[in-house]
C-alpha cells in the first residue's frame, strides 16, 4: 500500500519537480545515507502531519468555525494532494514548531519561520525558500507617507531591542520611541505619539488583515528580505523527503501559484515571489 502511494505521489508531481528534487542527490547516495524514516511513515499510513500557525492571520489562523485556514494551510493541502495522502494539521507556535518536528509530533512544518543558520542545525530547512518578510511601517492613511525619507526627524514607535529600530534610525534619521512590547507600541501609534510603527512586514500584514486597523496602511517598499523556510526532519533534508519538498516549492514559485495564494488571502504583493517566478520561468517559452 505504501509503495502505491509513493508511485502515485511521483506520478502526480510534474517532470520539473522530479528533476529539481533529485538533482542534488544520486540514487546511490540516497540508498547509502538516508533511512527516509519520516517519508516512509507518511506513505505507509497514508497521512502527513503538518505544523502550521493558528495565530498569524492570514498565513495561518482559525476561521469562525474553528478550522485552520490561511496561505500556509493551502500550501500544506497542496503538499498532501501531490503526495496522494490525507492531511492532518497541528497548530504550532514560534516557540515549539522546531521541537514538535524533532519529537515527531509533526512530519514537517510550514509556519512563518525565517531561514537562519542556527535553525538549519536543528531542522531541515529546504531550498528554495517559499516566502520572505522584511522591514516596513504601519502608519495612518491620513498622513500619506510614501517614502522612507518621510520618517526623517519624526517620532517612530518601535519595540525595545528590535533591529528594525536601528535601521530606521541610521538609514533614515527617524527618532525611535521604543516600548517594551508590540501592544504598547501600537497603542502609542493609535494615541498619535508617533507617526508610524516600525516592525516586520508580515506582522504588520497580519494586523491589517485582522480588520482592526482599517484607517492604517503599510505604505512603503519592504527592505532587508528575511526568507522563510519550510522544514522537514534534519536527517531527511537531503533525502527523498527534503528533495521532494524542494521540488514542490520550486513548482509553486515557478507556476505563480504562491502569487495567487498571496492574492487570495489579501496579502500585499511581494517582489520576492514575482522575482522567483521570473527567475524560475521556462527560458524556452519566449524563444
Amino acid at each position: 500500500m505504501g509503495m502505491k502511494r509513493v508511485k502515485r505521489a511521483l506520478k502526480n508531481t510534474v517532470a520539473a519537480t522530479v528533476a529539481f528534487a533529485f538533482a542534488a542527490s544520486s540514487t546511490a547516495a540516497l540508498a547509502a545515507e538516508c533511512s527516509n524514516d519520516t517519508w516512509n511513515k507518511v506513505m505507509e499510513r497514508g497521512k502527513i502531519v503538518v505544523g502550521v500557525k493558528a495565530d498569524y492571520k492570514p498565513w495561518g489562523f482559525r476561521s469562525e468555525n474553528g478550522d485552520l485556514v490561511g496561505m500556509e494551510i493551502d500550501m500544506a493541502k497542496k503538499v498532501a494532494e501531490i503526495m496522494g495522502v490525507e492531511l492532518e494539521l497541528v497548530a504550532v507556535q514560534s516557540s515549539n514548531r522546531m521541537q514538535f518536528l524533532e519529537q515527531g509530533k509533526t512530519d514537517m512544518f510550514i509556519a512563518t519561520m525565517s531561514d537562519r543558520p542556527d535553525r538549519r542545525e536543528i531542522v531541515g530547512i529546504i531550498q528554495p525558500n517559499y516566502y520572505t518578510s522584511g522591514t516596513n511601517v504601519l502608519a495612518p492613511k491620513a498622513l500619506g507617507i510614501s517614502s522612507w525619507e518621510d520618517l526623517r526627524g519624526k517620532p517612530v514607535c518601535g519595540k525595545q531591542g528590535a533591529f528594525y529600530n536601528k535601521i530606521v534610525t541610521e538609514r533614515y534619521g527617524a527618532e525611535v520611541v521604543a516600548f517594551t512590547g508590540n501592544a504598547e507600541a501600537k497603542q502609542a501609534l493609535r494615541d498619535r505619539k508617533c507617526i508610524a510603527w516600525v516592525y516586520d512586514d508580515s506582522s504588520i500584514g497580519s494586523d491589517l488583515a485582522s480588520g482592526n486597523w482599517d484607517d492604517f496602511e503599510m505604505p512603503l517598499n519592504s527592505e532587508d528580505d528575511n526568507p522563510w523556510g519550510l522544514a522537514v526532519p534534519l536527517a531527511e533534508k537531503n533525502c527523498i523527503f527534503g528533495n521532494f519538498m524542494s521540488g514542490v516549492v520550486f513548482n509553486m514559485l515557478q507556476s505563480g501559484e504562491l502569487i495567487e495564494l498571496e492574492k487570495k488571502w489579501g496579502i500585499q504583493p511581494t517582489a520576492f515571489l514575482a522575482d522567483k517566478k521570473d527567475k524560475y520561468g521556462d527560458w524556452l517559452a519566449n524563444q
